[in-house]
């Protein structure tokens, strides 16, 4: 691994790992009153074609980590339209 594909994991990981605990949180709580449904479809959208994106360039650190964080985007995405 070059030092470009170190730089890409840390980010990759560290913007995953910033996510998972709201994500969590939610998920324990399906408190998602504080949640705006429009911000949320966009972020969700954007990760999403981030995850594209990664896979267009077969960039193993945007796909792993944009597939992670769409993964759990579009749960909590779920949730909000469910218990709104």
């Amino acid at each position: 691994m070059n030092w470009i594909d170190s730089v890409g994991s840390a980010a990759a990981f560290l913007t995953t790992a910033s996510f998972v605990p709201q994500a969590w949180q939610t998920f324990r709580t399906r408190d998602v009153s504080g949640i705006s449904l429009v911000m949320y479809s966009l972020f969700t959208l954007g990760v999403a074609l981030w995850l594209v994106y990664g896979i267009l360039l077969m960039a193993w650190p945007i796909i792993i980590a944009n597939t992670i964080t769409t993964s759990l985007a579009l749960m909590i995405l779920l949730m909000k339209l469910r218990y709104r």
